[in-house]
């Protein structure tokens, strides 16, 4: 069933869909690169903090080596002794603890920039479910990253094991050696392995990095019904909205059909258009549309201004000029004034508001 709807999932992710995604703190990351870039860290580190740190190592070591009879074997002053070796090396690591701790958060920040993800630290109580942990564990992705782990492993051991052959030939005579040429030799040793396992996990990021993409990627492809679905919670539910613009638009007659008795003539065509203007000499510059209507709308303005004693006038092209030119609400352009001064006159003629 899951790989029929695997099958169906031929749509690229929608803009959408990956920000809801990223919402939720699912975004493409490869753990591979954050190693690559704390290793990378690890590498300048010991290129540039090995000597201090090591220099601070030969302080602390060396009176147990130069003048070990000196020092004491009070049970005290060795609790104080060891507190006080505990501090030196922790201040001589803490620059270099610190920076692998940026580097581990600056890795994540590189790759997916600042997410705000609260729902990815809500407490969800389903992940306690032994059932669905077991599930997790032996999940396809669990399996392949378990693989990928051991792969890593093994080329890293591999190359390390190749580089440090000609460097570890000496190892047998350095108790032989003076103590500063032991911890300069050890860090010669460190600085080439580090070297030799950055170059592999330069390779292993890439890959890695390239693979979790497009894994992200498969993982959120839709289906053309996804798309569809989407889409409709986006625009909203074509029937919905169709509903909303008939509401609308039976709200709008209505509100047109309330101007008609107030009109002073409507124009007709006469079956099948309907205009009606109102006109106040006083108070306005131009003719006002304040109704029309086609076919069965046109009929029931004619009808509303026939129980309103509304003048009707049938005028054919002038009706249909109208209808097309004005909308509601609007004066009439002017080169539709004469036409319809002939018409408003006629009726205010007739009602003896004009002199004949």
């Amino acid at each position: 069933m899951a790989e029929e709807d695997d099958a169906q999932k031929t749509e690229d992710p929608s803009e959408k869909k990956l920000a809801d995604a990223k919402s939720r703190g699912e975004v493409p990351q490869s753990q591979e690169v954050k190693s690559w870039i704390i290793l990378l860290g690890a590498a300048g580190g010991l290129i540039f903090l090995a000597p201090y740190m090591a220099s601070g190592v030969r302080g602390v070591g060396l009176p147990f080596i130069e003048q070990p009879d000196l020092i004491s074997l009070d049970v005290n002053n060795l609790r104080r002794l060891l507190a006080d070796i505990s501090y030196d090396v922790m201040m001589l690591l803490a620059p270099f603890m610190g920076l692998l701790v940026v580097l581990a958060i600056g890795g994540g920040l590189a790759q997916v920039g600042v997410i705000m993800a609260p729902k990815k630290i809500k407490p969800d109580y389903n992940k306690i479910s032994l059932f669905k942990g077991l599930k997790r564990m032996f999940s396809g992705r669990t399996v392949i990253e378990f693989i990928k782990g051991i792969a890593k492993l093994l080329v890293v051991s591999l190359v390390a094991f190749i580089v440090s052959i000609p460097l570890l030939g000496d190892i047998g005579v350095l108790p032989d050696k003076d103590f500063l040429y032991s911890l300069d030799r050890i860090q010669d040793i460190a600085i080439a392995l580090t070297v030799a396992t950055f170059g592999v996990m330069t390779a292993v990021s890439i890959m890695d990095f390239a693979y979790q993409k497009y894994s992200f990627t498969k993982q959120m492809m839709m289906s053309k019904q996804d798309v569809k679905d989407e889409a409709k919670q986006q625009d909203g539910d074509p029937q919905v909205k169709a509903r909303i613009r008939k509401v609308r638009m039976e709200r709008s007659q209505q509100r047109m059909m309330a101007s008609v008795p107030e009109a002073d003539v409507v124009i007709t065509n006469p079956t099948h258009y309907a205009v009606a203007l109102s006109y106040k000499m006083d108070s306005m510059s131009a003719p006002l549309l304040v109704a029309k209507g086609m076919d069965e709308l046109a009929h029931r303005i004619r009808d509303v201004a026939s129980e309103n004693d509304v003048a009707i006038v049938e005028n054919p092209p002038l009706a249909r000029a109208l209808y097309a030119a004005v909308d509601i609400d609007e004066e009439i352009p002017s080169e539709h004034f004469q036409a319809v001064a002939e018409v408003i006159g006629f009726i205010m003629r007739q009602r003896g508001e004009l002199n004949h």
